[in-house]
């Protein structure tokens, strides 16, 4: 199976998860899993690390994922720190591995640089990466979207132009990046149809349970904060107060989300399960 053929038949949980770095991270992971793979989600994406660092990290945990869970893996793979001969032979060893789905990034630059400098024969853009594999063929590939325009962009139109050109080269769905105006993606979704850019689109989802972690990944990804949000989450008191909110407003945004027709959702769950777990028992 492959993951743009689950869309349009049924709505479609599914998971972004990352390599743990320590044992009690494998602890903590493999007890979040085990939670919600209780709601049959339709696949779990495993990231990348920067340069390339959890490369194998990332396959094994694919698979174990699939033989452990009996849930369908999608693999991330980025431009950076790799040539085409080393891609070409990841990919392949993917491949072999019986696993068929990949989300394809650019990536970003590493730890300590501001600029996206490709390796030696290395890709600049995400499309040439979707096209290289599309030929090597076999694979339902995913890439991303940005509702408010990746940082980098000079503009949400020209970032949409990057998009088609993933497209073009072969993609097959698009996930987005976390997102908090759900009227942000909706205008999002009337421009990329308006290019002729008819794919699955899968909103990306990170319920708020702390302040300091909401900042940290809103100013790396770009995504804005609603006024709304912004205000409900000053009037609380303590830390629980805050994840209780988040947790209300998350639901509030799946609701709406859903009855506008998204044919799924994409919960960023930072390896753990307690949020995400009650915004799916609220939404059900």
């Amino acid at each position: 199976m492959k993951v743009h053929e689950l869309y349009g038949k049924e709505f479609v949980l599914s998971y972004e998860i990352f390599p743990p770095k320590t044992p009690q991270g494998e602890i903590n992971l493999r007890a979040a899993l085990g939670e919600l793979a209780a709601y049959r989600p339709g696949f779990i994406s495993v990231t990348y690390g920067a340069g390339g660092s959890t490369r194998d990290k990332t396959l094994e945990l694919a698979l174990r994922i699939r033989g452990e869970f009996g849930i369908m893996p999608l693999v991330h793979f980025t431009c950076v720190g790799a040539n085409r001969t080393e891609i070409e032979r990841y990919i392949a060893e993917v491949k072999s591995r019986g696993l068929t789905n990949i989300l394809a990034l650019r990536g970003d630059p590493p730890q300590g640089e501001t600029r996206f400098v490709p390796p030696a024969d290395g890709f600049s853009y995400a499309s040439e990466l979707v096209s290289f594999i599309r030929a090597i063929n076999g694979f339902s590939i995913g890439v991303a979207g940005y509702p408010e325009k990746h940082l980098e962009a000079a503009s949400l139109d020209a970032d949409i132009d990057n998009l088609k050109r993933k497209v073009d080269a072969g993609a097959n769905f698009i996930i987005t990046q976390l997102f908090y105006n759900n009227n942000d993606f909706y205008e999002f979704m009337n421009r990329i149809r308006r290019k002729g850019i008819n794919l699955p689109v899968v909103p990306g989802i990170m319920p708020v349970t702390n302040r300091a972690n909401i900042e940290k990944v809103t100013t790396m990804c770009g995504a804005k904060i609603p006024g709304e949000l912004a205000q409900r989450l000053a009037a609380c008191g303590n830390v629980d107060s805050v994840c209780d909110v988040g947790i209300e407003y998350s639901v509030e945004q799946c609701r709406e989300l859903k009855s506008w027709g998204v044919p799924g959702m994409h919960f960023y769950i930072l390896n753990k399960s307690q949020a995400v777990k009650r915004v799916i028992d609220a939404l059900a």
